[in-house]
């Protein structure tokens, strides 16, 4: 066995027992992504310090992402002791009269018209501000919610701008009419699939809770956990922060600057609006709580990133996918690259696949007349189940906003997950998009 093949197996070696842990629950996530990449590591030989060096530098790669989630928690924790969110909630309530399938159709709705944006880190905070206190009041699986937001985000991520279909069309030098359009009916189906889960889901919900009818004395709902929550309550600076919040949100989308850096002026600006000096340290304090658990994961999560890549894991992992393709399966390079996306794209970043293998499967494809465009459409099926996997930084967001534990959303959301990813196939192969 040779050294790249030996890195190969370990690397996806590392990938299962760090799902198998979590997923059984015989480590915790954190502790998986710090350890077991070491462990393996020093199993390798890289027991000295390069060890180290690979790990900073993951830490330095997702130090960004951790310094926006990290702020981003904070702004949005003063906004909702604020009371900024509390009229949305009430005016929710309403509408669905206590209705937890109302509620859950309605989630799935609002996280396809934020995830326009292409950032699952916006879609994730403003979906969970905006919904999160109408499913705790409900009592509904609170699996659900973040589900919906995770499954109907990899729909939509799929836009141009949201990242895997721009590295395809830039590792394969291709133009989004080429690539995008062609996979719209899909993402219209995957969307009206995500509705149809929230129904089928909140259906359930509904005959396990009932309709709750609420009756309004005009107090508001709050996701704010303090016991002081009322006293933190700001509705004469209630049009401030609305500009505020919306200001943010479209610098956001136009990229003004870094999102770390208008996450940092935005809870600044925050803080200052709504609260005097003695009580900043007080909300920063409350809200970092929630922030630490979810920024010490990403940066966990950077040292396992770190090592996959430093080792050169990564790298034999993807030569081994392009090579495992049989030379007689030439003509079906573009089934064999859509169902290679699946685990490809789970198990790898997406930096790795469609940098890494997607060039490589694509040079081959071309022996037989596969057109590029055709290879890329199929190296995007596997979004589908994307954000479930351990290498994605936003998904601990998703996971520490909503207290829940990862293994628990994988086991929950996977399997509908994977079934996206499926209606994109059967989709793109019916409209001829992709050959068989």
């Amino acid at each position: 066995m040779t050294d790249e093949t030996t890195l190969a197996i370990a690397g996806f070696s590392m990938i299962v027992a760090f799902m198998y842990l979590i997923m059984s629950k015989r480590m915790s996530a954190i502790n998986s992504l710090i350890l077991i990449p070491i462990v393996f590591a020093a199993g390798l030989g890289f027991h000295d310090a390069r060890l180290g060096k690979m790990m900073m530098e993951g830490v330095k790669k997702v130090a960004p992402t951790g310094i926006m989630i990290c702020f981003a928690i904070l702004f949005f924790g003063i906004m909702i002791d604020a009371g900024l969110f509390d009229p949305v909630i009430e005016k929710i309530l309403k509408v669905v009269h206590g209705d937890p399938m109302k509620v859950c159709v309605g989630t799935a709705l609002l996280a396809a018209v934020i995830s326009l944006d292409g950032d699952g880190s916006t879609t994730y905070l403003v979906v969970c501000s905006a919904m999160l206190a109408v499913h705790r009041r409900l009592g509904i699986n609170p699996l659900i919610l973040p589900s919906l937001a995770l499954m109907e985000n990899s729909v939509m991520n799929l836009i141009p701008w949201g990242g895997p279909t721009g590295r395809v069309l830039a590792s394969l030098g291709l133009e989004a009419s080429q690539v995008f359009v062609p996979m719209i009916p899909g993402m219209v189906l995957g969307t009206a699939f995500v509705c149809f889960l929230a129904y089928r889901w909140g259906v359930k919900e509904r005959a396990r809770l009932g309709v709750i009818e609420f009756h309004h004395d005009g107090s508001h709902a709050s996701v704010s956990e303090d016991p002081d929550a009322e006293k933190l309550k700001r509705p004469t600076k209630f049009w401030i922060n609305v500009a505020l919040t919306t200001t943010l949100m479209v610098a956001l989308i136009v990229e003004v600057l870094p999102l770390a850096l208008l996450f940092i002026v935005g809870t600044a600006l925050a803080l200052l609006i709504n609260y005097g000096n003695e009580d900043q340290q007080a909300r920063i304090c409350a809200n970092g709580a929630n922030a630490m658990p979810v920024v010490a994961m990403v940066f966990a999560a950077g040292i396992f990133m770190g090592i996959l890549s430093g080792t050169k894991m990564v790298d034999h992992m993807s030569a081994i996918i392009a090579s495992s393709v049989p030379e007689a399966m030439g003509p079906h390079f573009p089934l064999i690259t859509a169902l290679l996306s699946l685990p490809g794209t789970f198990f790898m970043t997406n930096d790795a696949f469609y940098f890494g293998v997607l060039p490589v499967l694509a040079k081959a494809a071309a022996v037989y007349g596969v057109p590029l465009e055709e290879m890329g459409r199929a190296a995007l099926i596997g979004q589908g189940a994307h954000l479930l996997s351990p290498l994605v930084p936003s998904t601990y967001l998703l996971v520490g906003l909503n207290k829940i534990e990862f293994g628990d959303l994988q086991r929950f959301a996977l399997i509908p997950a994977v079934c996206i990813s499926l209606i994109w196939l059967g989709t793109a192969v019916s409209l001829g998009l992709i050959r068989i």
